[in-house]
């Protein structure tokens, strides 16, 4: 709110602060004002450091500072480092030191990287800060960008493409499989969590790829500014960016109903846990998908890769699905009822938007701006569930704790379906 992080000088308003901040700490992107234009040097500067803690995680920096001051990690904080970092056991804080050093040397690649091409553009004190911001920005997949329009500048521009969709890749795969990548030459193994999050993520991409082939007949509708190889290219990164990552090359307002309501099931389900991205987390998805296929087939386990899921895992992701489609279904409902919104495809829009904050997206198809006090609250609630977690807001908040218990009721059944 300090005059120096307006471009005009002038002191932002309360909720236009609160809701950037919220949005740049929760890595979404979604934006009630344009931050390439209406905050200054020293404004994009906070946007970077809150993204960029964000992005790794509130409680990655809270145990360095534990460690670095050499103070006992209280049982409290390992519970929500546990749950915040997507980790086994809250004993595994060695982790916390892989996430930052590979993070900050993937985000330096992409400085440079980004570098070759923005110097020549921009300059090279322009292009350096481009550089830095962007880097971190997709690595975070937090969407906030300081082209004013995101990528769309940079559609034919394929080298931009490929160096972007490798960030956000980078930040979305999740620190715990990266780290299990990294000692499998060493190991020979893989652990279930790795196997499940690579095998769903992989077909996530390849189902997306297809799917937006066909409802978009290869971008037809972009045919006179795009040839067919950057058409491609585009498909491709569309493919990847919606999960997360919020930076798009084309306006999402010019794709079919088709391809908007499959880009909503993409940021509903978001990346990989442990990894910067929101939603519901790719291991949710493949987990209830092989359960359901084991229940159709009449089975009464569920495996995969030569290992049995826990009913643990199986109860916390339909419980996740519940209380988030609950709270996505609220969220529309209050919003249709509260927002000044255009006359056509309201449900469309509002539902998008709701996606698109609780996924961490932050791709908007234009009514963010628009929100009044209640709306903008709703959409920083949205985001701050999407990004923190469900379950780590259950143990911080509400103060969840499982509960052993001495006795259980007689078993009854009731008819489903």
């Amino acid at each position: 709110m300090l005059p120096i992080a307006t471009t005009s000088g002038k002191s932002a308003g309360f909720m236009t602060a609160f809701f950037t901040a919220t949005s740049a700490t929760c890595v979404t992107g979604l934006a009630i004002v344009n931050p390439a234009t209406y905050w200054s040097l020293f404004g994009q500067t906070v946007l970077l450091f809150l993204i960029e803690i964000g992005g790794l995680g509130f409680m990655s920096f809270a145990v360095l500072g534990f460690m670095l001051a050499r103070q006992r990690i209280g049982v409290s904080t390992k519970l929500l480092t546990q749950e915040s970092l997507s980790l086994k056991s809250a004993s595994q804080f060695d982790v916390v030191y892989l996430v930052l050093r590979m993070s900050f040397l993937i985000q330096l690649m992409g400085v440079l990287l980004l570098l070759i091409d923005f110097w020549p553009r921009y300059g090279f004190a322009k292009g350096l800060w481009f550089s830095i911001f962007h880097a971190v920005s997709a690595f975070c997949n937090a969407g906030i960008d300081l082209f004013g329009n995101s990528l769309q500048d940079f559609a034919t521009d394929t080298y931009l493409l490929v160096v972007f969709a490798l960030l956000i890749l980078a930040g979305s795969f999740g620190f715990l499989v990266t780290k299990d990548l990294l000692a499998y030459p060493r190991k020979k193994k893989l652990s279930l969590h790795t196997r499940l999050s690579l095998t769903t993520g992989l077909v996530l991409f390849g189902v997306s790829v297809l799917t937006y082939f066909i409802t978009e007949n290869n971008l037809a509708q972009f045919a006179d500014r795009l040839d067919f190889k950057d058409r491609i290219f585009n498909t491709i990164f569309m493919a990847i960016t919606p999960r997360t990552a919020g930076l798009v090359a084309l306006p999402y307002n010019n794709i079919s109903a088709a391809g908007l309501s499959f880009t909503a099931i993409l940021m509903f389900i978001g990346g990989t846990p442990g990894s910067t991205a929101g939603g519901i987390k790719t291991t949710t998805v493949g987990l209830l998908a092989m359960q359901s296929i084991a229940t159709l087939r009449g089975k009464t386990e569920t495996t995969f890769a030569h290992r049995r899921f826990t009913m643990e895992n199986i109860n916390r992701a339909l419980t996740l699905i519940f209380v988030s489609l609950t709270l996505m279904f609220l969220a529309v409902l209050i919003l249709t009822k509260t927002q000044t919104l255009p006359e056509h495809d309201q449900l469309q829009l509002v539902v998008f938007e709701v996606m698109a904050a609780f996924g961490t997206s932050g791709i908007s198809l234009g009514i963010t701006e628009n929100l009044n006090v209640l709306g903008q609250a709703i959409i920083m609630f949205l985001m701050f569930i999407g990004r923190v977690g469900l379950y780590t807001v259950m143990y911080s908040i509400f103060n969840a704790k499982p509960q052993q218990k001495t006795y259980h009721y007689p078993e009854e059944e009731i008819m489903i379906g």
